[in-house]
């Protein structure tokens, strides 16, 4: 059954929700939905409090590490870290407290060209249980395609049922941010949750658009209870009024 995930994401050492295709936008208007005066750690301590597990720490840009570490320490092996994660730091993280760490711009070259030698050496390091793998796509004429450096730049990598196979036998999750509907509150891709409905072999997350309690029980149909999902910029704790933190804890305890 689909399952409510919690997360953290950072910008410029603060938690923040930020509508996702506005990061380093080329008119440089970034679009901020909510502004947190609780610390990353306040929310990392809730979390456990409430034994929700499998939520994601997003550092967008730099300047959030000891914003991150700070939430690790609150939830030791209780949240997944991702922004800027790389062979060289992978592993700092994971003994900062990350359950695992989320990785997608180190799979790319400069020009989106996916370097399996890149992956197979994280692997090779930290081991694929401690792996997620963020193929956050943007849409493309005849489906998605995976956007790396903050959304911005669309790789070669298509989002598909062989590439999601393929690559499931590198990672112990995936998550997947749909960039062009991240922030919005207008609903999620239900053509991307009902795909990865049918193609996901491994725990898979979805982010991007959803804006009340309806929307979990939607993705829990569309992809027959095989996607877990994200809800952000809706929710009462980041200033959302679209649904209530209290009510998707109910809807996990519900399904157990």
């Amino acid at each position: 059954m689909t399952r409510f995930r919690p997360c953290i994401d950072l910008h410029d050492g603060q938690v923040k929700q930020i509508v996702g295709g506005t990061l380093d936008a080329a008119d440089g208007e970034l679009k901020t939905n909510y502004v947190s005066d609780l610390s990353p750690a306040h929310y990392g301590k809730m979390y456990a409090a409430d034994q929700l597990t499998g939520g994601h720490v997003i550092q967008l840009g730099p300047g959030n590490k000891d914003a991150a570490l700070s939430a690790l320490a609150a939830y030791p092996n209780g949240l997944q870290l991702g922004g800027g994660i790389s062979v060289a730091n992978a592993c700092e993280f994971l003994e900062a407290g990350a359950s695992h760490v989320i990785v997608t711009s180190m799979l790319f070259d400069q020009d989106g060209r996916f370097q399996q030698t890149a992956l197979q050496e994280l692997v090779d390091r930290v081991g694929k249980d401690r792996i997620v793998l963020d193929l956050s796509c943007r849409r493309v004429k005849d489906g998605w395609k995976v956007a790396m450096n903050r959304w911005q730049t669309i790789t070669e990598l298509a989002v598909t049922e062989t590439a999601l196979n393929d690559l499931a036998s590198y990672a112990d999750e995936f998550l997947i941010h749909a960039a062009d509907v991240e922030g919005k509150c207008q609903g999620v891709d239900e053509a991307l949750v009902e795909c990865l409905g049918d193609w996901v072999t491994i725990p898979t997350t979805y982010a991007g658009g959803a804006r009340n309690l309806a929307d979990l029980e939607r993705v829990n149909e569309l992809s027959r209870g095989r996607v877990d999902l994200t809800i952000g910029s809706a929710l009462d704790i980041f200033g959302g009024d679209g649904v209530t933190y209290a009510d998707c804890l109910a809807w996990n305890r519900r399904r157990g």
